[in-house]
């Protein structure tokens, strides 16, 4: 129920962070499907969110413009693809091993420290380290569902699969969202 009110929210426009309210829809979806298992409820879900997205669109369009800017990062480098153009280009200036913790510039860029992880990563230490980095989380998410394999409480399996699908989601979303594979939220 709380997954679901704050999807709504996020939905409604009554959050300004779009992110967190994917993060909540996606953690809703795997637990429903856990629950019921049925690909029929799950495509009523994402309809139903789908034309909550649209409708939200028709009452605050900058959120359109934000999305317009998508894989365009670089056509819009002095507006809306401003974050996305610096966190590549730090994340480039870093090479394989990084100039150094602390030896960045990416951190004078606005939610550098909060929206730009990774780039800030692939910067200070590297293509490497922050390879590393993200594997290590994706290993971390396959121990937590051979883990869930192993549960005998089902309400213990769904908590411990939400949770792993929240941290890999916004994994995700901040790697990809820097390097402009998704809409930077």
């Amino acid at each position: 129920f709380i997954v679901l009110t704050g999807v709504c929210i996020g939905l409604l426009g009554l959050m300004s962070d779009f992110g967190t309210a994917a993060i909540f829809f996606v953690t809703f979806l795997v637990i429903a499907y856990l629950r019921s298992g049925d690909f029929a409820t799950l495509s009523l879900i994402c309809g139903g969110a789908l034309f909550a997205g649209l409708l939200v669109l028709n009452f605050k369009p900058y959120i359109f413009r934000r999305f317009a800017s998508w894989g365009h990062a670089w056509e819009f480098a002095s507006t809306t693809g401003y974050q996305q153009t610096r966190a590549m280009s730090a994340a480039a200036s870093g090479g394989l091993v990084g100039v150094g913790p602390g030896e960045g510039w990416l951190h004078t860029v606005g939610a550098g420290d909060t929206d730009l992880v990774f780039g800030m990563l692939c910067e200070e230490w590297g293509l490497i380290i922050a390879l590393l980095a993200v594997l290590s989380i994706l290993t971390l998410a396959v121990f937590a569902v051979r883990a869930c394999r192993a549960g005998r409480s089902s309400f213990y399996v769904i908590a411990a699969c939400a949770a792993t699908s929240m941290m890999v989601f916004q994994t995700c979303l901040n790697v990809f969202g820097a390097v402009d594979i998704l809409p930077l939220t």
